[in-house]
C-alpha cells in the first residue's frame, strides 16, 4: 500500500478555492562564514550535567551541517564524545586548550576562551 504525503499539506484535505495554492515553507539557513570571520567562544560548563564537565563552543554562524561537521572534527581531535544541539557544540571533558589549539590551527583566529 502506497503512503500518502498528507503531512506536506499540513492537514489540508480539500479546498473549494480554484486559485488556492498551499503555502511553501521558506527555509532560510544562515550562510556559513569563513573560519577567520567566526567569533567562537570556548568555555567550560558543569551546570545541569550531574557534575560532569563539558567544553562548549558557542557563536558558530552557519548551516547545521557545517556546525555538525566542525563538532565531529573537534570530538575526533580530542578523542572524546559530545553532541551538537541548540546551536552549541558540546565536547565531553575539559578540553578547552585542545579545542582552542585546533581552532586556531585551522583558521578560526577569532576563537577565544570565555569565562
Amino acid at each position: 500500500m502506497a503512503q500518502k504525503k498528507i503531512n506536506s499539506l499540513d492537514g489540508l484535505v480539500y479546498s473549494t478555492d480554484p486559485n488556492f495554492k498551499p503555502e511553501q515553507e521558506s527555509v532560510d539557513e544562515e550562510i556559513t562564514l569563513l573560519p577567520a570571520q567566526q567569533k567562537l567562544k570556548v568555555r567550560l560548563d558543569k551546570k545541569q550535567r550531574a557534575g560532569k564537565a563539558v567544553t562548549l563552543i558557542e557563536g558558530f554562524t552557519g548551516t547545521n551541517t557545517d556546525r555538525e561537521t566542525l563538532g565531529k572534527k573537534l570530538k575526533t581531535f580530542c578523542g572524546t564524545g559530545g553532541a551538537v544541539k541548540d546551536g552549541e557544540i558540546i565536547v565531553q571533558g575539559d578540553n578547552r586548550e585542545k579545542v582552542l589549539q585546533w581552532l586556531q590551527k585551522n583558521g578560526y583566529t577569532n576563537a577565544k576562551k570565555a569565562g
